[in-house]
C-alpha cells in the first residue's frame, strides 16, 4: 500500500479517525446526472466573496451555500501543494454543512470547478500572493 493509498484513507475517515463527517456536516452527493470521476473536495470562501469570485473562472462548477460560505466542489487533492488562502478553507471529502443548498449547477456531467483558476481568483481577492510566486529563502 503506497503513501497515496494511506493519506487517502484517513481522509475518509475524518478526523476522529471514523468514517463520516464533522458536526453537522456530510460528504457532499454530486446532483443526479452528475459523476465524480476525480473524487469531491470543497473550498469554502465567506459568502460576501462568491460573486467576485465567479466573473473571474473559465467554468464554475458546483457550489453549495449555508448563507454564510460558499462551497465550491473541486477535485479531490486539489490541495496538494497548496496552501489555499485565508479565509478560505479546504475540506477533503466536501463535508458541506447539511443546511447547505446548491445554488449553481454547471452544464454537463462533472460537478467540479477547475481549482487552479479558483485558487488564483482568491488569492486575487484576498490580496495574497500565490505560493510559487513568493520569494524563496535560503
Amino acid at each position: 500500500m503506497g503513501l497515496d493509498t494511506l493519506v487517502r484513507i484517513r481522509r475518509e475517515q475524518g478526523p476522529s479517525g471514523r468514517a463520516g463527517g464533522v458536526g453537522d456536516a456530510q460528504p457532499t452527493a454530486v446532483p443526479d446526472g452528475m459523476t465524480a470521476p476525480l473524487g469531491c473536495d470543497a473550498v469554502a470562501v465567506p459568502a460576501r466573496f462568491g460573486p467576485v469570485i465567479v466573473p473571474m473562472l473559465p467554468r464554475v462548477g458546483c457550489v453549495y451555500t449555508d448563507g454564510v460560505h460558499w462551497w465550491w466542489i473541486v477535485p479531490s487533492d486539489s490541495d496538494y501543494a497548496l496552501s489555499w488562502p485565508a479565509p478560505a478553507h479546504y475540506a477533503a471529502g466536501a463535508p458541506v454543512p447539511r443546511a447547505a443548498r446548491l445554488i449553481h449547477r454547471p452544464e454537463g456531467t462533472v460537478p467540479y470547478t477547475p481549482p487552479i483558476p479558483l485558487y488564483l481568483a482568491l488569492c486575487r481577492v484576498t490580496d495574497t500572493t500565490p505560493d510559487w510566486s513568493r520569494p524563496l529563502s535560503a
